[in-house]
């Protein structure tokens, strides 16, 4: 295997946010329709489930981490759905608030979340250019 063979990129493998309450955390994802997938409280870590990947959202209690408001920019990870409008509706149902309204992307929409501390995740779809969408 050449060198640059060794260092390709392959894919994602967690995603990491800070939470100053593991609990709280998983409840807010939940919420959001995550699924947990593994949860260790003596070690402050959850693994949440993204579609049929076997990587996910790792949730990682912090010490001295506080709720916050994400600052204009920050870090996102953008997770794709079938539908954003539509699942900025059941966020909303679920009682999280949106960052804006669903707006409109290259590829279809988009709507983003904040968890209480400040860690953003959109949602995204391929409505415009269905060819480019997971199946």
């Amino acid at each position: 295997m050449s060198a640059d063979q060794s260092a390709e990129l392959l894919g994602f493998d967690n995603v990491l946010f800070p939470v100053g309450d593991l609990g709280e955390a998983v409840g807010f994802y939940e919420r959001a329709g995550f699924p947990v997938s593994f949860r260790l409280d003596e070690l402050g870590l959850a693994i949440l489930k993204v579609g049929k990947e076997t990587p996910g959202v790792l949730l990682r209690r912090e010490d001295g981490i506080t709720p916050r408001t994400p600052p204009w920019p920050s870090p996102r990870v953008w997770l794709e759905v079938r539908d954003a409008r539509a699942k900025g509706r059941a966020l909303a149902d679920a009682g999280i608030p949106l960052l804006a309204p669903p707006f409109s992307v290259a590829t279809g929409w988009t709507v983003e979340i904040a968890d209480p501390w400040g860690n953003v995740v959109g949602f995204t779809d391929y409505l415009k250019r269905p060819e480019l969408a997971r199946t």
